[in-house]
């Protein structure tokens, strides 16, 4: 009961008994809730009201009770970090219609590089071909010369295993090389070495990664795979996703291809007809459908790089490993590996362009020029010069401070 309900009591009573020192009372009590209620000022040392807390007797003490019962401030939640290495085409080497196989079964293509690809907590690329023994090609090769029909011997996927390879794409323009049959063949050669892939229609890689549910799903505009020219059914797909996942990655083989196709058009992109699909639109909305990296390949040259909504975006990784049969000269020989750090949510931390090229009959090997990581740079401020990512010159991305401020 407050000091004002006390007084009322107080003071009906002693009136009804002795109505002059019922008067005399009721004052002594207002000056009571008068020095409770208001302290002294110069007593008063803060909002803790110690000194006038020791001045109230009971109240002090329940007042200190209350504090020490209060539970402490829970710490801050540190999140956790992952790191992601990703590339883009890979083909080791062809037995079709030619034998255009690297000595060695191909363990040496890889060996350059190995040692950054096998850092990361997840390392991608997207496997251009099939593994695949015996079969009949689903496209036809009117000159063998210039045949883009490719098939590696499935014991090369070890090559794959040792350079620490985690997840590959199998959604390219390539992966039906020998129709669903060469397709199913990659996927079973991959899934027996323990290398999650996706690229077949509603098939999904799913992983854990320092106790996190970590998914990868894998689209391109051609027969048989998640199509990521209808955008609505992909971002179902990738909100589905989402909801079971921790970190979502989401890969693309889309866009025009060759050495002019460096720039991203912000509309669909062709090539000899084919629809091969707007990037841009592509992936803001897969970012606003849930997903958490954005890895792009299939112009066979490197592209910029754009932070959406939090969420790294790589347009092109160009190619990486690719033995025989596609072209490597200037900047289609440039095999940039981006090294990522994502918060355990799949927010974008800090990376970097690693750059490599390929100088055939070797496969990448790391570039003290820089040139795959000055080239994005170079394409990122031309694309999208609002961007608030800096990229140094050896490569290092960073988010600029008024932006991460923001």
């Amino acid at each position: 009961m407050s000091c004002w309900g006390r007084q009322s009591e107080l003071s009906f009573t002693i009136f009804n008994l002795i109505p002059k020192l019922a008067l005399i009372l009721g004052s002594l009590v207002l000056f009571s809730c008068a020095s409770i209620s208001e302290p002294d000022p110069e007593l008063d040392p803060g909002p803790d009201n110690t000194t006038n807390e020791a001045l109230t007797g009971q109240a002090s003490e329940a007042v200190s009770v209350e504090h020490a019962l209060a539970p402490e401030p829970a710490p801050p939640k540190t999140r956790k970090l992952l790191t992601v290495s990703a590339v883009g085409d890979i083909m080791l080497g062809t037995d079709f219609p030619n034998n255009h196989l690297p000595p060695d079964n191909g363990q040496h293509l890889l060996s350059g590089v190995a040692q950054v690809l096998q850092a990361a907590d997840i390392t991608f690329g997207n496997y251009e071909g099939t593994l695949l023994s015996g079969g009949e090609p689903a496209k036809l090769c009117r000159n063998p010369k210039r045949c883009y029909v490719f098939r590696s011997p499935p014991s090369y996927v070890e090559n794959l295993q040792v350079a620490g390879f985690d997840v590959m794409s199998l959604a390219n323009n390539h992966a039906r090389d020998f129709g669903d049959e060469g397709r199913l063949s990659s996927m079973t050669v991959l899934t027996q070495a323990g290398i999650h892939n996706s690229g077949l229609e509603g098939h999904f890689a799913s992983w854990q990664v320092k106790g996190k549910q970590i998914g990868m799903i894998a689209f391109a505009p051609f027969r048989g795979a998640n199509n990521p020219l209808d955008i609505k059914a992909a971002q179902e797909t990738v909100r589905a996703f989402k909801a079971e996942h921790d970190v979502v990655l989401v890969s693309m083989h889309m866009g025009a291809e060759g050495e002019q196709a460096t720039r991203v058009t912000f509309a669909e992109e062709y090539f000899h007809g084919e629809n091969r699909g707007d990037v841009v639109l592509f992936s803001r909305s897969m970012v606003e459908a849930g997903a958490d990296l954005i890895l792009g390949h299939g112009p066979h040259v490197p592209r910029a790089l754009e932070l959406y909504q939090g969420r790294l975006i790589a347009y092109s990784l160009g190619n990486f490993c690719t033995y025989y049969g596609i072209n490597v000269r200037g900047k289609n020989g440039l095999a940039p590996i981006l090294n990522v750090t994502l918060y355990d949510d799949g927010e974008f931390k800090s990376g970097q362009i690693i750059s490599a090229r390929q100088i055939r009959p070797n496969g990448p090997i790391l570039d003290p020029g820089h040139a795959a990581a000055r080239l994005m740079a170079d394409l990122t401020r031309m694309d999208f010069p609002e961007t608030p990512l800096e990229i140094s010159t050896t490569g290092l991305i960073s988010v600029k401070a008024s932006a991460a401020q923001e």
